[in-house]
C-alpha cells in the first residue's frame, strides 16, 4: 500500500477536490451545485482545503473554516468537510487528514478545531472520538438568515 501523505491543496487538485465534494454531497442526499471557478475563488479567499494523496492520487480532502471564541480571544478551525475516497475508508486517510487540520490549527496559534457529523454518521463520530475529539451534546438551537 502506497503511504498517504497530506499537505496544502494547490490550484491544480481543485478539479479532482471539486468531484470529491459532489461525491460527498451525494454521500448526504444533496446535490452540489459548486463549480470549478467557484471553488477557486473560495479556496483564495475563504476556505483552506488540506487533500491527502498516495503516490499521485489525490485520496481525500478536508475544508476547514475560521472560526472565533471572542469572549475568550479564541481562535480555532471549523473542519467544514472531510471526505476519504470509498474503498479507502477505515485505513488511517481520514485520521491523516485530522491530523494535518489540527497542525494547521497550531501553527496558527488557535485554541480550538471543531467538527460535526450527522447523528447517524457512527463511523465519523467514531473517528473523531478516537483522534482526541470530545464529543459536545446538546448544541443550542440554530437560525439562518438568508441573503
Amino acid at each position: 500500500m502506497t503511504p498517504t501523505t497530506t499537505r496544502k491543496a494547490k490550484a491544480s487538485d481543485l478539479p479532482q477536490v471539486l468531484e470529491m465534494i459532489h461525491a460527498l454531497a451525494a454521500f448526504h442526499g444533496d446535490t452540489a451545485t459548486l463549480d470549478l471557478e467557484t471553488l477557486q475563488k473560495e479556496a483564495q479567499q475563504w476556505v483552506h482545503i488540506i487533500v491527502a494523496e498516495q503516490g499521485d492520487t489525490l485520496v481525500g480532502y478536508a475544508t476547514m473554516l475560521p472560526l472565533a471564541q471572542l469572549q475568550f480571544g479564541a481562535r480555532g478551525y471549523d473542519i467544514h468537510h472531510m471526505f476519504v475516497r470509498e474503498g479507502l475508508r477505515g485505513m488511517g486517510v481520514g485520521k491523516a487528514l485530522i491530523a494535518r487540520c489540527v497542525e494547521h490549527a497550531q501553527a496558527q496559534g488557535c485554541k480550538y478545531v471543531m467538527v460535526g457529523t450527522t447523528p447517524d454518521n457512527v463511523a465519523a463520530q467514531a473517528a473523531y472520538s478516537a483522534c482526541g475529539f470530545e464529543r459536545r451534546d446538546g448544541a443550542a438551537p440554530r437560525f439562518l438568515y438568508r441573503i
